[in-house]
């Protein structure tokens, strides 16, 4: 922070001063600056036999705040990106109806519409962490996830106007791509705060997240947030399809699995420092940083711990507090050069508080996929490199 005797950047005067630059047609839709090439979704090639039915990574080391930029928010398919001519595009309503009705995207828009902010977790993010640590990056780790302001119409006032009968217990989303996704979700779910989104931070969904129109399913697990929606039908009970049945259950040590199981609990990890993140300042000031979550409610504190859960301190929360969404919290020390080992603790609204790996594993074993959300640990050496490991 000194300044130092005839630095460059300072003394010389650089080309983009001494030339001009593109004009204001040269980029009809903006883009990041050249030298933010790196910060992109990754994969990781050996998760999955095909890319078409895989799934990428958020960035979240490089970013900041609580929003994600729609270009950054992971992806997850499970026959690729379906591209949607949106004149040809329809979403039915059918089942324990009064009136099946059929909308066109236009038919939607006249609807009321709300905007909100919230996540979207695939449950098994962090999946390969439970039989400990495996991947060396937050973005692998906790990358399955996004934060979004959507913009949509409720559902509730969808499913309002074709009347649903005093026995419609449960609805099936479908989509249109060709795996023909499918959940059973429950009617009071759907009647809260479910939405039929068309936008997200503004601007229409990306191909890769839905368009032209995806489910929105508030806290609960992403594989709910059925994309490229074309058909709700009612019925009076759950349809046991793959995706509740065979996937998206919790299998215990005893063989017997919990299925149901949709709200993501409160989560949190730090994304600076971490191993794809490391200190290269060296001694002094040292802002550490991450996020946290819950799918029921709002994360009103975050304990951050350099010493391995020795010792705790509260984190300063920043930005806006949404219901269901992401969280940003820092917590600034003075590093003296010594190893660290770094943890984050959520607390949400109802006073659930994050517990640790070997907590969540005393009650589901380590067969499981789903839905961990065991406090991560970073060990920060030296020289201010960091690495997955696990100590509890």
């Amino acid at each position: 922070m000194i300044a130092q005797d005839a630095d460059p950047a300072i003394t010389n005067l650089q080309p983009w001063m001494q030339q001009l630059g593109e004009g204001v047609d040269a980029r009809p839709y903006g883009h990041p600056s050249e030298y933010e090439a790196h910060v992109v979704r990754r994969n990781v090639e050996w998760l999955t036999a095909d890319p078409v039915s895989s799934v990428n990574f958020t960035p979240l080391h490089e970013l900041d705040g609580i929003i994600t930029p729609n270009g950054l928010c992971f992806e997850r398919h499970h026959s690729g990106i379906a591209e949607v001519d949106p004149a040809e595009h329809r979403v039915m309503i059918n089942g324990l109806v009064e009136t099946p009705l059929v909308f066109t995207m236009a038919d939607l828009m006249r609807f009321p519409r709300v905007n909100r902010v919230h996540f979207l977790e695939c449950a098994a993010n962090s999946g390969m962490e439970w039989a400990g640590a495996q991947l060396n990056g937050c973005q692998f780790t906790h990358g399955m996830i996004h934060n979004v302001q959507y913009t949509g119409v409720p559902l509730r006032l969808l499913l309002e106007e074709a009347g649903v009968r005093t026995d419609g217990k449960w609805l099936l989303a479908e989509g249109a791509d060709a795996a023909a996704m499918t959940r059973s979700i429950p009617m009071e779910k759907a009647l809260d705060d479910c939405l039929v989104a068309f936008k997200m931070n503004g601007e229409a969904l990306r191909p890769e997240q839905g368009y032209p129109v995806r489910l929105v399913v508030p806290g609960w697990e992403g594989n709910m947030w059925v994309k490229w929606l074309r058909r709700l039908e009612v019925g009076d009970q759950p349809w046991e399809h793959r995706e509740e049945t065979s996937k998206y259950t919790d299998l215990l040590d005893n063989g017997k699995a919990r299925k149901f199981t949709w709200e993501m609990d409160a989560k949190s990890v730090i994304t600076n420092p971490s191993p794809q993140a490391p200190i290269t300042h060296g001694k002094g000031p040292l802002v550490i940083t991450g996020i946290a979550w819950s799918g029921r409610g709002t994360i009103p504190r975050v304990d951050v711990t350099t010493d391995g859960g020795m010792t705790w301190n509260a984190a300063r929360m920043s930005g806006p507090s949404f219901n269901k969404s992401m969280h940003r919290f820092y917590y600034e020390m003075d590093w003296d050069g010594s190893p660290l080992l770094l943890q984050s603790r959520a607390m949400d609204s109802t006073g659930y508080v994050q517990p640790t790996k070997d907590m969540l594993r005393k009650v589901r074993g380590e067969n499981s996929i789903y839905h961990n959300n065991g406090i991560q640990t970073w060990s920060v050496n030296e020289n201010g490199e960091a690495e997955n490991v696990e100590i509890s």
